[in-house]
């Protein structure tokens, strides 16, 4: 005898005790054999139900009820379920936790069905080809990733093919390298494409690292590159890939033919909205590493909150496709300045025409045209979706008026982004005709409760709606004309759910009764008949409201199948409007908050003047703006000034400034003239990786290796702090050497803030690097700062009035400054050595291990010396009070120094 376990699971049901089970539920069993790793939701009725483990899951995850129906090898079968309307809210939340649902309908008619009605899986929902609005973000992309590696002689060839089911934009790239640079590139690709679920073959490992995103393990044979290729030619209907610039691909091929596969797959039907292909390369976009968009709060805060943010605040979108491609750009911001430049001129004649307004006001009536044209093409649109459709579609002549008003002559060109802008809003005519026929003008929210179509777009459906709804004006005046035919005059005409419609004749009067009334009743005091005429009419509107639901149903089908040829004239539409909202948003913010029209050019430079951090201006009363000046020759800004003066607020505004100038927008700047940018990297803070086992200075470091590894002399390098996580000399010695490296052999142009005040003698050996502090004043116990960028090294850092000014406790901020004196007397006694920053050898590396491990103590001697000088030259006796008050300051300064 089989022993069954206790807690039983599907499979085990199956295989156990599947002759014992009712005929439905082997019917569940066969279906959930298909889909092992999904929660099925098995139509039942009105509920959608789950069993075994299925329950258990749900029921936790859902917090609905867990109950039990039947028995399977002894044991009661656990069971949950959920209404069938309330559908969408769980499955929202079921993916928002990373599961897999495939939904099961009943497809058999209940009536006809001699066993279980007939049941199929008809869609399946995962994170990464989500269409539903209600599961998707409004203003974010979910897509779903595949990933293909070949390995030939120690080269690692990698492809990825990502697909946004809710937009139909299919993408692909390839690259190549040593299983380490693969890795490290990979992880990059996969922080600037975020996707929502990440397809990986059986025997994939690059992926076990990326814990926090959904993968799915899909067979190696899935990835074939020959199959994928032509998977790739027949969806978008080409017999080349020539003209998509995919020639020479291999493993991306593989990608995409296990993406095509797993999306079609999901949807239960052809993707007929992908009909284009965009190959991206590694120097397309400026390179943004994870910390660089973490540091500079992009689309969230360091701390995970949506806002403030720089997306937050720019923003000003009206329709959730302008604040999706307003989010892109600022993630995908191109190294081609001509797309930058088209975009600036763009702003300038938006806002010297005066357009944003009036094109806000009109943008704010547009519909999601982009997603509802991706249901349209997955036939699951709903009814209200066509009449948003149909409703936006009307706004585009009012759009088109605005837009060319922009660009005429002497404000912008025929050939520029708003002309081209223009001719994508142009309206369809046969598309938006066919709506504004077919669709009611508040049509029910699912075509099951009917009221979706127009009055007069389909005769017979206006007929069955006719009897369904003025039988009883058809009663009346058939009661009226049967009166006056039999001259009864108490004849009535009614109805009753047992017997239908009847005419009805008391007994007194049944002689004059007509020969075609048969008797279909009789009463006590009266009988009730037929005619052929009222027969036929109670067939009719008895069954005319089934009819008319039927007859809906059928329409919809051929009216989704008729906007189908419209699809790509939908998505250029949509588009053309997501552009249009996102330049007007940036027009309007720049008019609102004094934004300037930014240069770009071709000489290496960033000259920004009177810059303004965008989002923390938001935030203070009064933001001081400041210069930051970049040239060929002057390429590292070594910064000093106390904590809380503002360097790293300093240091992301130029950053900021930067990536907003490349991504089309205007800045906040008086003016701002920059070369170009093919990265920008950021090491700033101070924090821990504890799931990943690394110490906040490894973090430091592995940050600061990347940089050190990647910049370039076209690189935009932000620095803060480095070597603050180890010993005081190690830091030092660190510092010094990633200083020198950015200066010497990488050449990018670099903010370094620090607080080792040895390192501003750089600028003595390096004519290329240069000192500036953010100023602050000491006034009794206090400090003020000045947030005010100025030329040359910071006189101390303040460090204790800071502490003061967090509330350490006034007895520990004692304590320190005695000890801050003794160690500051000790450190006279030290000897004086040479130089640190002496000038290098022809080989900046190519010093001895002891003067380098000696250097960093050198440099601190040298400065104890310059002080115990400067007091060798007083004269105590020749100086006025006034006198003696400035030396002691003088004094000072020199042992902060």
């Amino acid at each position: 005898m089989t022993t069954v376990p206790k807690e039983i699971n599907a499979a085990a049901a199956k295989k156990n005790s599947a002759e014992k089970l009712t005929p439905m539920m082997q019917q569940y069993l066969g279906i959930k054999e298909n889909h092992p790793t999904m929660l099925v939701f098995y139509r039942m009725g009105d509920f959608y139900e789950l069993f075994f483990e299925d329950a258990e899951k749900a029921s936790r995850l859902l917090g609905i009820t867990l109950t039990a129906r039947g028995v399977a090898s002894g044991n009661p079968i656990k069971m949950c379920g959920v209404p069938f309307h309330s559908l969408d809210g769980y499955l929202a939340k079921l993916v928002k936790l990373g599961e897999s649902v495939a939904i099961c309908e009943q497809i058999g008619d209940p009536a006809t069905s001699k066993g279980p009605v007939e049941r199929k899986v008809m869609r399946v929902v995962t994170p990464g080809t989500l269409t539903d609005a209600d599961l998707l973000p409004e203003k974010a992309e979910r897509p779903l990733l595949a990933m293909c590696s070949i390995t030939q002689r120690k080269t690692v060839t990698t492809g990825l093919a990502w697909l946004s089911l809710a937009s139909g934009a299919l993408k692909l790239m390839e690259f190549s390298g040593d299983s380490s640079t693969v890795a490290v590139r990979l992880q990059q690709e996969l922080e600037r494409i975020v996707p929502a679920e990440i397809l990986s073959g059986d025997n994939g490992n690059l992926f076990d690292d990326y814990a926090g995103t959904h993968i799915n393990r899909v067979p190696d044979w899935h990835f074939d590159v020959v199959g994928g290729h032509k998977a790739l030619l027949d969806q978008l209907g080409v017999a080349t890939l020539t003209g998509f610039g995919a020639d020479g691909l291999g493993a991306a091929f593989g990608a995409a033919g296990a993406l095509l596969r797993y999306a079609q797959s999901t949807q239960g039907r052809g993707l007929q909205h992908v009909r284009s292909l965009t190959t991206e390369t590694e120097s397309e976009f400026i390179g943004l590493d994870a910390a660089t968009r973490r540091n500079l709060e992009l689309t969230e805060t360091i701390r995970g909150q949506e806002s403030p943010t720089l997306f937050s605040l720019l923003d000003h979108c009206r329709t959730a496709m302008g604040s999706r491609m307003l989010r892109h750009w600022l993630h995908h911001a191109r190294r081609d300045q001509k797309v930058a430049r088209a975009r600036h001129e763009a702003i300038a004649a938006l806002a010297q025409s005066e357009a944003a307004g009036p094109l806000a006001a009109t943008l704010a009536q547009v519909p999601d045209i982009e997603r509802i044209t991706t249901r349209i093409a997955l036939l699951s649109a709903r009814p209200r979706d066509l009449a948003a459709l149909r409703d936006g579609l009307l706004q585009l002549p009012a759009l088109r008026g605005d837009v060319v008003r922009c660009y005429g002559p002497g404000q912008g060109g025929e050939n520029g982004l708003l002309a081209t802008i223009h001719t994508a809003l142009a309206t369809p005519a046969a598309c938006l005709d066919l709506l504004v026929r077919a669709v009611a003008q508040e049509p029910a929210a699912m075509v099951r409760d009917g009221g979706v179509f127009a009055t007069a777009f389909d005769a017979e459906l206006d007929e069955l709606r006719a009897l369904s709804e003025n039988a009883g004006q058809f009663l009346l005046d058939l009661e009226t004309r049967e009166r006056a035919r039999t001259g009864i005059a108490n004849l009535r005409v009614e109805y009753n759910k047992v017997h239908g419609f009847y005419i009805e004749v008391t007994h007194g009067q049944t002689d004059k009764v007509p020969d075609d009334y048969r008797r279909r009743q009789t009463l006590k005091n009266a009988e009730r008949y037929i005619t052929p005429e009222l027969k036929v009419f109670e067939d009719k509107a008895l069954s005319a409201q089934d009819k008319a639901l039927v007859r809906e149903k059928m329409l919809y089908d051929l009216l989704l199948a008729d906007l189908a040829p419209h699809i790509g004239t939908l998505q250029t539409i949509s588009q053309g409007l997501a552009q249009l909202d996102t330049l007007n948003a940036l027009t309007e913010h720049a008019q609102q908050h004094n934004w300037a029209a930014p240069q770009l050019v071709d000489e290496p430079c960033i000259n920004i003047v009177e810059g303004r951090h965008p989002v923390v201006e938001k935030q203070i009363e009064r933001f001081i703006a400041n210069d930051c000046r970049f040239v060929n020759e002057r390429r590292l800004l070594l910064i000093t000034g106390p904590n809380m003066g503002g360097k790293s607020t300093f240091m992301r505004q130029v950053a900021l400034i930067t990536l907003l100038a490349y991504v089309g927008s205007y800045v906040p700047a008086a003016s701002a003239t920059i070369g170009p940018i093919d990265r920008i990297f950021t090491r700033i803070g101070a924090t821990d990786d504890l799931a990943g086992g690394r110490s906040t200075f490894m973090v430091e470091m592995t940050e600061s290796a990347a940089i050190l590894n990647g910049a370039t002399e076209h690189s935009l390098v932000l620095m803060d702090e480095v070597g603050r996580g180890t010993s005081t000399f190690d830091g030092l010695a660190l510092a010094w050497a990633i200083a020198r490296h950015l200066i010497d052999t990488s050449r990018s142009f670099t903010l370094f803030a620090t607080h080792y005040f040895e390192l501003t003698q750089l600028p003595d050996s390096h004519p290329s690097a240069a000192n500036v502090h953010l100023s602050a004043v000491e006034h009794k116990d206090s400090i003020v700062f000045l947030h005010a960028v100025q030329a040359g090294p910071a006189s101390q850092s303040y460090g204790l009035q800071v502490a003061q000014l967090a509330g350490v406790p006034q007895p520990v901020i004692k304590a320190a400054r005695k000890h801050l004196a003794r160690l500051e007397a000790q450190a006279l006694d030290a000897t004086p050595q040479r130089d640190l920053f002496a000038a290098p050898a022809a080989d900046p590396y190519a010093q001895e291990e002891e003067e380098e491990a000696s250097a960093p103590l050198a440099a601190l001697n040298a400065a104890q010396q310059a002080l115990l000088d400067a007091i060798a030259d007083l004269d105590p006796d020749a100086l006025t009070p006034r006198d003696a008050l400035e030396q002691l300051y003088q004094l000072k300064r020199l042992a902060a120094a």
